[in-house]
């Protein structure tokens, strides 16, 4: 199994405007027999997943998917190399020719080797038809830059085209360093929270297991 998710800490880089992560100490050992940590972290801190409810008023909360939502049979589509602010089209997607069976897209940009510097907000986005050409056929997506829309954008038109499609979207993965086949199993699994539009989670890669014919 590979672990594809950013850590969180105090230094974990934010969007610009988002809570900053806090890890401050309650209880500790000297004081106290035992030790508590006070977390706080915005919804969209890190390694995340966006709820329709991001974007879209009348969109679903975390909470109206089920578990199983975030186990997913996952598929790579390396689009490397991208120049700065590269836009995804179709036509790329489609080169790939992802299974139909599969129920998401990893989209692999090259972009996560810019954590924590300024050139990450420079990172590709999905065209808008790029990302109805994910909604209409059922993908979900996830991605190694922090968000299918420009930097900046005041639109969100990928994040509504999949949202209305109530597709989750699961932003800051970590692919440089990891070695994936072209189809693997996705855990991405959210803390339990009640009506949130997003939370951190923790994204592992997991080696599907052969199909055995006869």
């Amino acid at each position: 199994m590979q672990d594809l998710s950013h850590q969180l800490s105090p230094d974990t880089p934010v969007y610009p405007g988002d809570p900053s992560v806090r890890l401050r100490p309650h209880a500790s050992h000297a004081a106290d027999g035992y030790r508590v940590t006070d977390i706080g972290v915005g919804s969209h801190a890190g390694t995340h997943v966006d709820a329709p409810s991001h974007v879209l008023e009348d969109g679903d909360p975390l909470s109206a998917f089920p578990v199983s939502r975030f186990r997913l049979d996952a598929e790579l589509v390396d689009l490397r190399p991208l120049d700065a602010g590269a836009t995804v089209s179709p036509a790329a997607l489609e080169a790939a020719d992802p299974a139909p069976d599969g129920e998401a897209l990893v989209l692999r940009t090259g972009w996560d080797v810019h954590w924590g510097t300024g050139e990450y907000h420079d990172h590709p986005s999905l065209s808008p038809e790029a990302a109805a050409w994910c909604a209409d056929r059922g993908y979900d997506v996830a991605l190694d830059c922090a968000s299918p829309d420009p930097f900046g954008s005041t639109d969100l038109t990928a994040h509504r085209a999949l949202s209305g499609a109530n597709r989750l979207i699961f932003e800051n993965l970590r692919l440089a360093d990891a070695d994936l086949p072209t189809r693997f199993r996705l855990h991405a699994y959210p803390p339990s929270f009640v009506g949130v539009d997003g939370s951190p989670v923790r994204v592992v890669a997991e080696e599907r297991a052969p199909v055995v014919t006869e």
